[in-house]
């Protein structure tokens, strides 16, 4: 059974990796001329779409690994680098930049119909750092039926708080501010940074103990 400290840091991690806050105004973009039922029906299916991938790759993934070859501690260590590299992108407020860019050019190649999938579900909601932690913490988890019950239950939790920021994405935008949410990705960032050197360490461990 997982301790405390591993559901709040699987709730950590998933959350600043798929960043909720930071989808709103990019929804808000995407959705632009669209009814509120529009959006709404947006939402849910790419909340919805976004939630199936992660659940496929937090239960397939272990095994995907396994065909190629890969070991688990491996894949630690190279999950945790890719987490430390969004991270780091969002301390330097890169990640926004490159969502946004993600966004203007589904809109320019008429995607529009199809934007719950493509970007919002993937890779905006199941980005390569959001398959990556699930997969990282699926491992942490164990293989029995109860973890994976808990950390679906976590993911069932983030995808929550990601429909309620497409939701209410017109007043989140207005009130968080460019300021604010400049310092809340900073901080958020920071923490990720830290999970994500976490990751490396234990990877690292367990290969040496492995050689």
């Amino acid at each position: 059974m997982p301790t405390i400290d591993a559901l709040i840091n699987a709730f950590v991690t998933l959350l600043v990796t798929i960043d909720p806050p930071g989808l709103a105004p990019l929804f808000l973009a995407l959705t632009t001329g669209m009814t509120r039922a529009e959006r709404q029906s947006v939402g849910l299916r790419a909340a919805a779409i976004g939630f199936c991938v992660l659940v496929g790759f937090m239960l397939l993934g272990s095994a995907i690994l396994g065909l190629l070859g890969i070991t688990l501690p491996a894949f630690r260590v190279a999950g945790g680098l890719l987490l430390f590299y969004i991270a780091f992108e969002m301390i330097f407020e890169k990640r926004h930049e490159r969502h946004e860019k993600t966004s203007e050019r589904a809109i320019t190649l008429d995607h529009i119909a199809n934007i719950a999938a493509f970007p919002l579900a993937i890779p905006l909601i199941a980005g390569p750092g959001a398959i990556s932690a699930v997969i990282l913490l699926s491992t942490g988890f164990g293989p029995g039926i109860a973890g994976r019950a808990i950390l679906i239950a976590i993911l069932i939790a983030v995808m929550a708080l990601v429909l309620g920021a497409f939701m209410l994405a017109e007043r989140i935008d207005k009130y968080l501010g460019v300021t604010v949410r400049s310092i809340l990705s900073r901080l958020l960032g920071v923490l990720l940074a830290a999970l994500s050197v976490q990751f490396v360490a234990d990877g690292v461990r367990a290969l040496i103990e492995a050689a």
